[in-house]
């Protein structure tokens, strides 16, 4: 019988996507789901939504909840991670105020600048562990990792546990192609597509529909058409705050299309957030602090949805576009089928460092994740990835050395901050976040004082 363990099931609404793609599969209804948090009050409301999906669909799905996450590991064959180190309150907030005071806005601050770098050094100690205790207790299980920063986790991971089974995932690759047949209102399942990068710096290679005679037309003349006599981008279905004007104005100046959000992508490039340049927030709408007032909205909205939750006997059960699902069946059936996942290079796509993070198309079978190799990315693009290469290598080498001082490395490689603040102030800064964060971090780097 399949166990599905999933590490940070306090994120109910995450949580009830995967495991409710899950019951829709056949081979992966009956399966042992061991659900794990070590917040017992948000654990308990994850199970009993659980719990009701298997009832509403008719399953035989068997729910657990765990505590410790050994247990939870204990004989998995498939391992879900979603957590984040020290939650929203406080780290997330600490990673926008204290760059703030210094003249540093950010967006999202959970990828790349001082707040990924932050979130990675708190982050991938404890994947280390989930990767230790894999080891133990599920030798053979695969790791399907959901948790940010995706790069700087899945390099740290490899880095040091490289017989570790596991894909970082995201949704950002069919998320954005159903975005784009939106906005040129072409059915989404016309596309096709090549994408291939880093994650939230991939970029589609080709873009291309089917025509009515079974031949396929490329998208980038219509996408940049409707650009430019406005029509595009339509106002976005589920955040009006952020359209994709970024993006297309990226695509405009490089020649193709990033597969993540213009809120995320204004803040991983020199170009978009300029302290004094509030003509830039305003003609491309650059949510600044979106993802404290994304947060602050899900909680509100989870308030009521758990009430709901609670007393209701039946809770729908919609599919979502999570690859986790469609892996784990095709790995128990052996059905192949074709996701985007993040993936150590070797040699996948050539023109970027061995060992580094890469996105690209992956096969997956009873073979498990099979990554395919991107050759001919173009040099423009593949420039724009090494800047934020740079940051998370330089994140890895601090903590695979416990090496402070590449910390502060990474934030002054950083295009975003590097572009508004100089040496001695991005120094300053690392030293308040590393402060402020310190009951969060690894020992050698709470332990050290500043040079």
């Amino acid at each position: 019988m399949t166990k599905i363990a999933f590490i940070g099931a306090g994120s109910t609404v995450f949580m009830k996507n995967i495991v409710g793609d899950a019951l829709h599969r056949p081979a992966l209804s009956r399966a042992t789901i061991a659900l794990m948090d070590i917040d017992a009050k948000r654990l308990e409301e994850s199970a009993l939504v659980a719990r009701k999906m298997v009832a509403s669909l008719g399953a035989s799905a068997r729910v657990q909840t765990c505590t410790s996450q050994r247990a939870a590991l204990d004989g998995a064959d498939f391992v879900i991670a979603a957590f984040q180190i020290g939650g929203y309150r406080p780290c997330t907030v600490t990673d926008f105020e204290v760059p703030k005071a210094y003249g540093l806005r950010q967006t999202i601050a959970d990828t790349l600048g001082v707040g990924g770098i932050m979130r990675g050094l708190r982050t991938v100690p404890h994947l280390w562990k989930i990767a230790e205790d894999m080891a133990a207790v599920c030798p053979d299980a695969l790791l399907l990792q959901y948790v940010n920063p995706m790069a700087i986790n899945t390099w740290a991971l490899t880095a040091r546990y490289p017989a570790l089974k596991q894909v970082g995932l995201c949704h950002s690759v069919q998320g954005t192609a159903a975005e784009l047949a939106r906005d040129l209102d072409i059915p989404e399942g016309d596309l096709r597509y090549r994408a291939a990068g880093i994650n939230h710096m991939a970029f589609y290679l080709n873009f291309e529909a089917r025509n009515p005679d079974g031949t396929y037309r490329d998208l980038y003349p219509a996408l940049r058409e409707g650009y430019r006599a406005g029509r595009i981008p339509l106002e976005s279905s589920w955040n009006p705050r952020c359209p994709n004007l970024v993006r297309y104005e990226a695509m405009m100046h490089l020649g193709y299309f990033v597969t993540e959000s213009s809120e995320h992508f204004a803040e991983y490039v020199p170009w978009f957030i300029k302290e004094g340049r509030p003509d830039l927030i305003a003609q491309f709408r650059i949510p600044l602090d979106e993802y404290p007032r994304r947060c602050e909205e899900q909680i509100a909205r989870w308030a009521a949805q758990a009430e709901s939750y609670r007393t209701a006997e039946r809770i729908e059960v919609a599919q979502s576009h999570e690859y986790a699902a469609t892996i784990m069946n095709a790995v128990v059936t052996g059905e192949p089928a074709v996701i985007y996942g993040n993936v150590a290079n070797r040699g996948f796509i050539p023109q970027l460092p061995e060992g580094a993070a890469v996105e690209v198309p992956c096969l997956v079978d009873a073979n498990d994740i099979q990554p395919t190799v991107v050759t001919g990315i173009p040099p423009q693009l593949v420039a724009l990835m090494r800047t934020n290469l740079n940051v998370q290598e330089l994140t890895v080498a601090a903590l695979m050395e416990e090496n402070r001082e590449h910390v502060y490395h990474a934030a002054m490689l950083d295009p975003h901050t590097a572009a508004e603040l100089d040496l001695r102030q991005i120094r300053a800064l690392v030293d308040d976040l590393i402060a402020a964060h310190d009951p969060w971090l690894p020992d050698w780097l709470r332990a050290r004082k500043a040079a």
